[in-house]
Protein backbone atom coordinates (compact mmCIF):
# COMPACT_ATOMS: atom_id res chain seq x y z
CA UNK A 1 0.00 0.00 0.00
CA UNK A 2 1.42 2.95 -0.97
CA UNK A 3 0.86 5.72 1.59
CA UNK A 4 0.44 9.37 0.20
CA UNK A 5 -0.06 12.08 2.01
CA UNK A 6 -2.47 13.82 -0.41
CA UNK A 7 -4.51 11.42 1.05
CA UNK A 8 -4.82 12.04 4.14
CA UNK A 9 -6.44 15.48 3.54
CA UNK A 10 -9.12 14.10 1.20
CA UNK A 11 -10.52 11.35 3.99
CA UNK A 12 -13.90 11.51 4.68
CA UNK A 13 -15.44 12.77 7.83
CA UNK A 14 -17.81 9.89 7.82
CA UNK A 15 -15.58 7.11 7.16
CA UNK A 16 -13.31 8.90 8.89
CA UNK A 17 -15.67 8.69 12.52
CA UNK A 18 -16.62 5.19 11.45
CA UNK A 19 -12.76 4.39 11.53
CA UNK A 20 -11.96 5.85 14.37
CA UNK A 21 -15.10 3.98 16.28
CA UNK A 22 -13.98 0.45 15.16
CA UNK A 23 -10.63 1.28 16.56
CA UNK A 24 -12.00 2.43 20.08
CA UNK A 25 -15.27 0.09 20.06
CA UNK A 26 -12.60 -3.15 20.26
CA UNK A 27 -11.38 -3.86 24.23
CA UNK A 28 -8.37 -2.20 25.38
CA UNK A 29 -7.08 -6.27 26.13
CA UNK A 30 -8.20 -6.77 22.91
CA UNK A 31 -6.62 -4.37 20.27
CA UNK A 32 -3.49 -5.78 20.03
CA UNK A 33 -1.36 -4.52 17.07
CA UNK A 34 -4.36 -1.49 16.76
CA UNK A 35 -3.76 -0.04 19.88
CA UNK A 36 -1.77 3.13 19.82
CA UNK A 37 1.88 2.32 20.95
CA UNK A 38 3.55 4.34 23.76
CA UNK A 39 4.97 7.87 22.06
CA UNK A 40 2.29 7.50 19.14
CA UNK A 41 0.09 10.63 18.80
CA UNK A 42 -3.99 9.44 18.35
CA UNK A 43 -4.05 11.44 15.63
CA UNK A 44 -1.50 9.47 13.66
CA UNK A 45 -3.57 6.36 14.66
CA UNK A 46 -6.83 8.13 13.65
CA UNK A 47 -5.23 9.28 10.18
CA UNK A 48 -3.75 6.03 9.77
CA UNK A 49 -7.35 4.18 10.27
CA UNK A 50 -8.84 6.81 8.20
CA UNK A 51 -6.90 6.06 4.85
CA UNK A 52 -7.10 2.58 4.84
CA UNK A 53 -10.70 2.66 5.47
CA UNK A 54 -11.54 4.73 3.07
CA UNK A 55 -9.43 2.94 0.53
CA UNK A 56 -11.02 -0.58 1.45
CA UNK A 57 -14.60 1.48 1.15
CA UNK A 58 -13.95 2.35 -2.60
CA UNK A 59 -13.03 -0.47 -3.60
CA UNK A 60 -16.15 -2.25 -1.98
CA UNK A 61 -18.21 0.61 -3.95
CA UNK A 62 -16.34 -0.54 -7.12
CA UNK A 63 -16.73 -4.01 -6.88
CA UNK A 64 -20.62 -3.91 -6.26
CA UNK A 65 -20.87 -1.67 -9.04
CA UNK A 66 -18.97 -3.46 -11.45
CA UNK A 67 -20.91 -6.63 -9.95
CA UNK A 68 -24.37 -5.18 -10.96
CA UNK A 69 -23.41 -4.22 -14.20
CA UNK A 70 -22.13 -7.26 -15.18
CA UNK A 71 -18.25 -5.88 -15.61
CA UNK A 72 -16.68 -7.89 -12.64
CA UNK A 73 -13.52 -10.24 -13.24
CA UNK A 74 -14.23 -12.42 -16.02
CA UNK A 75 -16.77 -11.62 -18.44
CA UNK A 76 -16.49 -13.81 -21.78
CA UNK A 77 -14.09 -15.63 -23.20
CA UNK A 78 -10.40 -14.70 -22.89
CA UNK A 79 -8.27 -14.66 -26.42
CA UNK A 80 -4.76 -14.47 -26.71
CA UNK A 81 -1.99 -13.44 -29.50
CA UNK A 82 0.15 -15.56 -27.40
CA UNK A 83 4.26 -14.48 -27.31
CA UNK A 84 6.00 -16.74 -28.84
CA UNK A 85 7.63 -19.43 -26.13
CA UNK A 86 5.05 -18.10 -23.48
CA UNK A 87 2.12 -20.24 -22.63
CA UNK A 88 -0.32 -17.06 -22.47
CA UNK A 89 -1.15 -14.86 -19.66
CA UNK A 90 -4.25 -16.26 -17.33
CA UNK A 91 -6.77 -14.50 -14.78
CA UNK A 92 -5.58 -15.63 -11.15
CA UNK A 93 -9.18 -16.04 -10.45
CA UNK A 94 -12.44 -15.54 -11.97
CA UNK A 95 -14.22 -13.38 -10.01
CA UNK A 96 -12.12 -11.72 -7.06
CA UNK A 97 -10.76 -8.11 -6.94
CA UNK A 98 -6.68 -8.40 -6.65
CA UNK A 99 -4.40 -6.36 -6.92
CA UNK A 100 -0.37 -5.76 -6.14
CA UNK A 101 1.08 -9.24 -6.24
CA UNK A 102 4.37 -10.84 -5.41
CA UNK A 103 6.28 -13.95 -6.43
CA UNK A 104 8.91 -16.14 -5.21
CA UNK A 105 10.74 -18.90 -6.84
CA UNK A 106 12.59 -22.09 -5.15
CA UNK A 107 16.20 -22.47 -7.20
CA UNK A 108 16.10 -26.16 -6.99
CA UNK A 109 12.87 -27.22 -7.04
CA UNK A 110 10.02 -26.26 -9.59
CA UNK A 111 7.81 -24.56 -6.43
CA UNK A 112 6.67 -21.50 -7.51
CA UNK A 113 4.48 -19.10 -5.21
CA UNK A 114 2.35 -16.11 -5.57
CA UNK A 115 1.14 -13.63 -2.92
CA UNK A 116 -2.28 -11.57 -3.91
CA UNK A 117 -3.84 -8.97 -2.36
CA UNK A 118 -7.68 -9.60 -2.28
CA UNK A 119 -10.57 -7.35 -1.91
CA UNK A 120 -14.34 -7.91 -1.02
CA UNK A 121 -14.42 -9.76 2.28
CA UNK A 122 -13.48 -13.75 1.08
CA UNK A 123 -14.61 -16.46 3.16
CA UNK A 124 -12.20 -17.84 5.82
CA UNK A 125 -12.47 -20.66 8.34
CA UNK A 126 -12.65 -18.30 11.19
CA UNK A 127 -15.63 -16.15 9.37
CA UNK A 128 -13.48 -12.62 10.36
CA UNK A 129 -10.70 -11.66 7.82
CA UNK A 130 -9.15 -8.65 7.21
CA UNK A 131 -10.76 -7.00 3.90
CA UNK A 132 -8.01 -6.88 2.11
CA UNK A 133 -6.70 -10.20 2.59
CA UNK A 134 -3.71 -11.65 1.37
CA UNK A 135 -3.79 -15.08 -0.21
CA UNK A 136 -0.92 -17.43 -1.07
CA UNK A 137 -0.90 -19.89 -3.76
CA UNK A 138 1.23 -22.70 -4.54
CA UNK A 139 2.61 -24.20 -8.13
CA UNK A 140 4.57 -27.58 -7.79
CA UNK A 141 5.26 -27.43 -11.59
CA UNK A 142 6.80 -24.40 -12.22
CA UNK A 143 3.29 -22.29 -12.33
CA UNK A 144 1.64 -24.84 -14.84
CA UNK A 145 -0.95 -25.60 -12.34
CA UNK A 146 -1.86 -24.31 -9.27
CA UNK A 147 -3.39 -25.57 -5.64
CA UNK A 148 -6.15 -23.38 -3.04
CA UNK A 149 -5.53 -19.74 -1.91
CA UNK A 150 -4.08 -20.62 1.43
CA UNK A 151 -4.78 -17.34 3.85
CA UNK A 152 -1.18 -16.06 5.31
CA UNK A 153 -2.50 -15.12 8.31
CA UNK A 154 -6.63 -14.58 9.24
CA UNK A 155 -5.18 -12.47 11.86
CA UNK A 156 -8.93 -11.79 13.29
CA UNK A 157 -8.76 -8.10 14.97
CA UNK A 158 -6.96 -6.63 12.20
CA UNK A 159 -8.61 -4.64 9.70
CA UNK A 160 -6.64 -4.66 6.81
CA UNK A 161 -3.53 -5.94 4.77
CA UNK A 162 -1.71 -4.75 1.80
CA UNK A 163 1.87 -5.50 0.87
CA UNK A 164 2.96 -8.53 0.63
CA UNK A 165 6.25 -9.64 -0.33
CA UNK A 166 7.59 -13.50 -0.69
CA UNK A 167 11.37 -14.75 -0.40
CA UNK A 168 12.61 -18.65 -0.99
CA UNK A 169 15.41 -19.44 1.02
CA UNK A 170 18.14 -21.43 -1.50
CA UNK A 171 19.71 -23.43 1.54
CA UNK A 172 16.16 -24.72 3.15
CA UNK A 173 13.52 -24.03 0.30
CA UNK A 174 11.43 -22.48 3.24
CA UNK A 175 9.04 -19.90 2.31
CA UNK A 176 9.61 -16.23 4.19
CA UNK A 177 6.62 -13.92 3.82
CA UNK A 178 6.50 -10.17 4.75
CA UNK A 179 3.34 -7.47 4.69
CA UNK A 180 1.27 -4.77 6.60
CA UNK A 181 -1.33 -6.13 9.24
CA UNK A 182 -3.22 -2.66 9.11
CA UNK A 183 0.13 0.11 9.08
CA UNK A 184 2.05 -2.55 11.28
CA UNK A 185 4.72 -4.73 9.32
CA UNK A 186 4.73 -8.26 10.13
CA UNK A 187 6.86 -11.26 9.37
CA UNK A 188 5.91 -15.16 9.19
CA UNK A 189 7.62 -18.32 7.28
CA UNK A 190 5.99 -21.43 5.87
CA UNK A 191 8.03 -25.30 6.02
CA UNK A 192 5.27 -26.84 3.70
CA UNK A 193 5.50 -24.66 0.59
CA UNK A 194 2.67 -22.43 1.78
CA UNK A 195 0.17 -24.76 3.05
CA UNK A 196 0.42 -23.26 6.83
CA UNK A 197 2.07 -20.21 8.58
CA UNK A 198 3.78 -19.51 11.40
CA UNK A 199 2.10 -16.48 13.57
CA UNK A 200 3.07 -13.16 12.44
CA UNK A 201 6.25 -11.65 14.21
CA UNK A 202 6.02 -7.55 14.01
CA UNK A 203 9.28 -6.31 12.57
CA UNK A 204 8.95 -2.81 13.44
CA UNK A 205 9.68 -2.37 17.40
CA UNK A 206 9.16 1.03 18.50
CA UNK A 207 8.41 2.97 15.10
CA UNK A 208 5.08 4.27 15.61
CA UNK A 209 3.79 3.07 11.94
CA UNK A 210 5.29 1.51 8.22
CA UNK A 211 4.25 1.38 4.87
CA UNK A 212 5.40 -0.46 2.08
CA UNK A 213 8.24 -3.04 2.74
CA UNK A 214 10.71 -4.77 0.93
CA UNK A 215 12.61 -7.94 1.60
CA UNK A 216 16.34 -9.10 1.26
CA UNK A 217 17.03 -12.52 2.53
CA UNK A 218 20.53 -14.74 2.61
CA UNK A 219 21.23 -18.01 0.96
CA UNK A 220 20.88 -19.67 4.17
CA UNK A 221 17.95 -17.28 5.23
CA UNK A 222 19.46 -16.67 9.02
CA UNK A 223 20.27 -12.67 7.96
CA UNK A 224 16.61 -11.25 7.02
CA UNK A 225 16.62 -7.64 5.55
CA UNK A 226 13.27 -5.77 5.85
CA UNK A 227 13.09 -2.15 4.75
CA UNK A 228 10.09 -0.01 4.90
CA UNK A 229 8.79 3.78 5.20
CA UNK A 230 7.49 5.43 8.70
CA UNK A 231 7.70 8.38 10.90
CA UNK A 232 7.91 11.12 10.44
CA UNK A 233 7.33 11.80 6.91
CA UNK A 234 8.15 8.86 4.87
CA UNK A 235 11.99 8.16 5.87
CA UNK A 236 13.66 4.75 5.44
CA UNK A 237 13.80 2.13 8.16
CA UNK A 238 16.07 -1.01 8.47
CA UNK A 239 14.44 -4.02 10.07
CA UNK A 240 17.07 -6.44 10.56
CA UNK A 241 17.15 -10.41 11.63
CA UNK A 242 20.14 -12.56 11.76
CA UNK A 243 18.16 -15.32 13.10
CA UNK A 244 15.59 -16.01 10.37
CA UNK A 245 13.12 -13.65 11.51
CA UNK A 246 12.48 -14.75 15.12
CA UNK A 247 13.67 -11.06 16.50
CA UNK A 248 14.58 -8.29 15.05
CA UNK A 249 16.11 -5.07 15.38
CA UNK A 250 15.66 -1.51 13.76
CA UNK A 251 18.01 1.15 12.18
CA UNK A 252 16.72 4.52 11.15
CA UNK A 253 18.81 5.45 7.77
CA UNK A 254 17.11 8.74 7.06
CA UNK A 255 15.78 12.19 8.78
CA UNK A 256 14.27 14.43 6.04
CA UNK A 257 11.80 15.25 4.12
CA UNK A 258 11.81 13.28 1.46
CA UNK A 259 9.41 9.81 1.38
CA UNK A 260 10.99 7.07 0.12
CA UNK A 261 9.40 4.09 -1.51
CA UNK A 262 11.36 0.92 -1.31
CA UNK A 263 10.57 -1.92 -3.90
CA UNK A 264 12.90 -5.01 -3.69
CA UNK A 265 16.59 -5.62 -2.29
CA UNK A 266 19.09 -8.02 -2.86
CA UNK A 267 22.12 -9.77 -0.63
CA UNK A 268 25.32 -10.44 -2.06
CA UNK A 269 26.93 -14.18 -1.57
CA UNK A 270 29.25 -11.54 0.45
CA UNK A 271 26.76 -10.16 2.42
CA UNK A 272 26.50 -7.11 1.48
CA UNK A 273 22.86 -5.53 1.22
CA UNK A 274 21.37 -3.08 -1.20
CA UNK A 275 17.98 -2.07 -1.43
CA UNK A 276 16.62 -0.13 -4.37
CA UNK A 277 14.02 2.88 -3.56
CA UNK A 278 13.03 6.20 -5.10
CA UNK A 279 12.02 9.12 -3.20
CA UNK A 280 10.15 12.67 -3.50
CA UNK A 281 9.03 15.26 -1.84
CA UNK A 282 5.20 15.64 -0.54
CA UNK A 283 5.80 19.69 -0.20
CA UNK A 284 3.23 21.29 -2.70
CA UNK A 285 -0.16 23.11 -2.60
CA UNK A 286 -2.13 20.87 -0.34
CA UNK A 287 0.27 18.02 0.24
CA UNK A 288 1.23 17.14 -3.55
CA UNK A 289 4.29 15.63 -4.96
CA UNK A 290 7.09 17.65 -5.99
CA UNK A 291 10.20 16.53 -8.01
CA UNK A 292 12.72 16.26 -8.10
CA UNK A 293 12.75 12.00 -7.92
CA UNK A 294 15.39 10.21 -6.71
CA UNK A 295 16.15 6.62 -7.37
CA UNK A 296 18.72 5.28 -4.63
CA UNK A 297 20.94 2.36 -3.38
CA UNK A 298 20.80 1.87 0.32
CA UNK A 299 23.62 -0.37 0.79
CA UNK A 300 24.82 -2.17 4.33
CA UNK A 301 28.74 -4.45 4.27
CA UNK A 302 28.08 -4.96 7.99
CA UNK A 303 25.46 -7.13 8.61
CA UNK A 304 22.66 -3.77 8.64
CA UNK A 305 24.29 -1.60 11.63
CA UNK A 306 24.51 1.10 9.55
CA UNK A 307 23.86 1.83 6.12
CA UNK A 308 24.72 4.35 3.07
CA UNK A 309 22.20 6.21 0.92
CA UNK A 310 23.64 6.33 -2.86
CA UNK A 311 21.74 8.73 -5.08
CA UNK A 312 21.71 6.57 -8.16
CA UNK A 313 19.61 9.38 -10.52
CA UNK A 314 17.65 11.96 -10.93
CA UNK A 315 14.12 12.31 -12.44
CA UNK A 316 11.26 14.15 -12.70
CA UNK A 317 7.78 13.87 -12.12
CA UNK A 318 6.06 12.77 -15.22
CA UNK A 319 2.64 13.25 -16.93
CA UNK A 320 0.26 12.55 -13.97
CA UNK A 321 -2.75 9.54 -13.82
CA UNK A 322 -6.09 10.59 -14.32
CA UNK A 323 -8.21 7.53 -14.12
CA UNK A 324 -10.94 7.17 -11.17
CA UNK A 325 -9.54 7.87 -8.01
CA UNK A 326 -6.34 8.43 -9.33
CA UNK A 327 -3.43 10.82 -7.66
CA UNK A 328 -1.34 12.44 -10.18
CA UNK A 329 2.32 10.69 -9.04
CA UNK A 330 0.69 6.58 -9.22
CA UNK A 331 2.48 6.27 -12.34
CA UNK A 332 6.48 7.66 -10.83
CA UNK A 333 8.77 6.31 -8.56
CA UNK A 334 8.95 2.61 -8.82
CA UNK A 335 12.11 0.95 -9.00
CA UNK A 336 13.88 -2.79 -8.94
CA UNK A 337 17.00 -4.12 -8.59
CA UNK A 338 18.95 -7.52 -9.61
CA UNK A 339 22.00 -9.14 -8.36
CA UNK A 340 23.94 -11.87 -10.08
CA UNK A 341 25.62 -14.76 -8.73
CA UNK A 342 29.21 -12.29 -8.25
CA UNK A 343 26.72 -9.98 -6.18
CA UNK A 344 26.91 -7.56 -9.57
CA UNK A 345 23.48 -5.13 -9.42
CA UNK A 346 21.37 -3.96 -11.82
CA UNK A 347 18.59 -1.26 -10.95
CA UNK A 348 15.69 -0.82 -12.73
CA UNK A 349 13.62 2.70 -12.64
CA UNK A 350 11.14 5.04 -14.18
CA UNK A 351 11.55 8.74 -14.32
CA UNK A 352 10.36 11.29 -17.02
CA UNK A 353 13.41 13.72 -18.58
CA UNK A 354 10.92 16.82 -18.23
CA UNK A 355 7.69 17.47 -16.09
CA UNK A 356 4.74 15.92 -16.55
CA UNK A 357 6.27 14.34 -19.71
CA UNK A 358 6.61 10.64 -21.05
CA UNK A 359 8.11 8.41 -18.24
CA UNK A 360 11.12 6.06 -19.72
CA UNK A 361 12.33 3.08 -17.91
CA UNK A 362 15.94 3.01 -16.98
CA UNK A 363 18.61 0.45 -16.20
CA UNK A 364 21.97 1.17 -14.58
CA UNK A 365 24.75 -0.78 -13.34
CA UNK A 366 26.98 -1.84 -9.99
CA UNK A 367 29.85 -4.04 -10.11
CA UNK A 368 31.04 -2.30 -6.46
CA UNK A 369 28.17 -3.28 -4.00
CA UNK A 370 26.12 -0.32 -5.23
CA UNK A 371 28.39 2.07 -4.29
CA UNK A 372 29.09 3.83 -7.71
CA UNK A 373 26.79 3.13 -10.96
CA UNK A 374 27.12 3.16 -14.85
CA UNK A 375 25.11 5.13 -17.42
CA UNK A 376 21.70 5.49 -17.99
CA UNK A 377 20.09 2.44 -20.51
CA UNK A 378 16.63 3.00 -21.84
CA UNK A 379 14.28 -0.51 -21.78
CA UNK A 380 11.44 1.54 -22.75
CA UNK A 381 10.50 3.59 -26.31
CA UNK A 382 11.04 7.20 -26.08
CA UNK A 383 7.57 9.01 -26.16
CA UNK A 384 5.73 5.92 -24.54
CA UNK A 385 4.94 6.65 -20.97
CA UNK A 386 6.21 3.83 -18.85
CA UNK A 387 7.27 2.57 -15.25
CA UNK A 388 6.74 -0.29 -12.80
CA UNK A 389 9.46 -2.45 -13.43
CA UNK A 390 10.37 -5.55 -12.13
CA UNK A 391 13.89 -7.50 -12.34
CA UNK A 392 15.33 -10.97 -11.46
CA UNK A 393 19.06 -11.70 -11.90
CA UNK A 394 20.69 -15.12 -12.18
CA UNK A 395 24.31 -16.51 -13.45
CA UNK A 396 27.20 -14.32 -14.53
CA UNK A 397 25.39 -10.92 -15.94
CA UNK A 398 22.37 -12.08 -16.65
CA UNK A 399 18.71 -10.16 -15.70
CA UNK A 400 15.51 -10.79 -16.75
CA UNK A 401 12.87 -7.65 -16.14
CA UNK A 402 9.17 -6.66 -17.81
CA UNK A 403 8.18 -3.35 -17.31
CA UNK A 404 4.50 -1.35 -18.63
CA UNK A 405 4.22 1.00 -21.48
CA UNK A 406 1.52 2.70 -23.23
CA UNK A 407 3.23 2.35 -26.64
CA UNK A 408 -0.25 0.97 -27.84
CA UNK A 409 -2.27 3.51 -26.54
CA UNK A 410 -2.96 1.29 -23.50
CA UNK A 411 -1.02 -0.37 -20.75
CA UNK A 412 1.24 -3.49 -21.68
CA UNK A 413 3.76 -5.56 -20.08
CA UNK A 414 6.55 -5.96 -22.29
CA UNK A 415 9.53 -8.78 -21.08
CA UNK A 416 13.43 -7.92 -22.28
CA UNK A 417 16.50 -9.90 -20.91
CA UNK A 418 20.13 -8.92 -20.74
CA UNK A 419 23.32 -11.15 -20.62
CA UNK A 420 25.93 -8.25 -19.91
CA UNK A 421 24.42 -6.80 -16.90
CA UNK A 422 22.06 -4.47 -18.46
CA UNK A 423 24.33 -2.88 -21.11
CA UNK A 424 21.85 -4.61 -23.67
CA UNK A 425 18.85 -6.02 -24.28
CA UNK A 426 16.94 -8.41 -26.42
CA UNK A 427 13.87 -7.47 -28.11
CA UNK A 428 10.99 -6.41 -25.80
CA UNK A 429 8.14 -9.05 -26.06
CA UNK A 430 4.39 -8.67 -24.60
CA UNK A 431 3.63 -10.63 -22.43
CA UNK A 432 0.48 -9.20 -21.27
CA UNK A 433 -1.35 -11.12 -24.34
CA UNK A 434 -4.76 -11.72 -23.46
CA UNK A 435 -6.77 -9.61 -25.71
CA UNK A 436 -10.37 -10.11 -24.34
CA UNK A 437 -12.36 -11.44 -21.29
CA UNK A 438 -12.87 -8.38 -19.18
CA UNK A 439 -13.86 -5.04 -19.37
CA UNK A 440 -10.54 -3.71 -19.25
CA UNK A 441 -9.04 -6.37 -22.12
CA UNK A 442 -9.04 -4.95 -25.66
CA UNK A 443 -6.43 -5.89 -28.51
CA UNK A 444 -4.85 -2.99 -27.74
CA UNK A 445 -3.82 -3.67 -24.25
CA UNK A 446 -5.51 -3.03 -20.55
CA UNK A 447 -6.93 0.60 -18.88
CA UNK A 448 -4.93 1.02 -15.88
CA UNK A 449 -2.53 -0.64 -13.94
CA UNK A 450 -3.77 -2.06 -10.63
CA UNK A 451 -1.56 -1.09 -7.71
CA UNK A 452 2.13 -0.03 -7.70
CA UNK A 453 4.29 -3.27 -8.36
CA UNK A 454 4.15 -6.93 -9.55
CA UNK A 455 6.94 -9.51 -9.65
CA UNK A 456 9.12 -11.58 -11.98
CA UNK A 457 10.75 -14.68 -10.70
CA UNK A 458 12.90 -17.96 -12.83
CA UNK A 459 11.99 -21.35 -11.51
CA UNK A 460 14.20 -23.82 -11.06
CA UNK A 461 14.24 -24.98 -14.75
CA UNK A 462 15.34 -21.63 -15.99
CA UNK A 463 12.17 -20.41 -17.07
CA UNK A 464 10.69 -16.70 -16.72
CA UNK A 465 7.42 -16.47 -14.62
CA UNK A 466 5.93 -12.99 -14.16
CA UNK A 467 2.73 -11.46 -12.23
CA UNK A 468 1.17 -8.21 -11.87
CA UNK A 469 -2.43 -6.70 -11.82
CA UNK A 470 -4.73 -5.30 -14.69
CA UNK A 471 -7.68 -2.87 -14.17
CA UNK A 472 -10.52 -0.60 -15.36
CA UNK A 473 -8.79 2.31 -13.18
CA UNK A 474 -6.65 3.01 -10.23
CA UNK A 475 -10.51 2.59 -8.08
CA UNK A 476 -10.89 -0.88 -9.64
CA UNK A 477 -12.17 -3.23 -9.88
CA UNK A 478 -9.42 -5.54 -11.61
CA UNK A 479 -7.30 -8.85 -11.26
CA UNK A 480 -4.02 -10.46 -11.05
CA UNK A 481 -2.17 -11.77 -13.96
CA UNK A 482 0.92 -14.54 -14.84
CA UNK A 483 1.79 -15.52 -17.66
CA UNK A 484 4.81 -17.96 -17.33
CA UNK A 485 7.97 -19.08 -20.25
CA UNK A 486 7.45 -22.59 -21.84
Amino acid sequence: MRSRRTLYVVAGTLVGLVALVAVLAIPSDEREIRRPRAGVPVETEIEEAEEQAEKVEEHREAVAEALAAGTLGKTGRIRHLRARAWAGERLAHPSADDWEPAIATDPDEPWVYVAITRFGYPPCSKGNCPDPSIVIRASSDGGKTWGDDVYVCECVRVHSQFDPILEVVPATGELYAVWMNDWNIVFARSSDHGATWSEPVPVYGKVAWGDKPAMAASADGQDVYVSFNGPTGGDVHMAVSHDAGTSWEQVRVTDGNRYYFAYSGFVAPDGRVTFAEMSETYTGPGGASEGPVLAHAITSDDGGATWTDVVVDQVELGVPCTSEWCYADFYDGHTAIAGDADGDLVILYDGAKAVEGPRRVWARSSTDGGLTWSGRVALSPKGANAGFPAAVGLGDGRVRAWFMDQRTGRWNVWYRASQDLGQSWTTPVRISDATSGTAYKDADGFAEAYGDYGEIGVTSGGLTVAVWGESISYRGPGGVWFNRQR
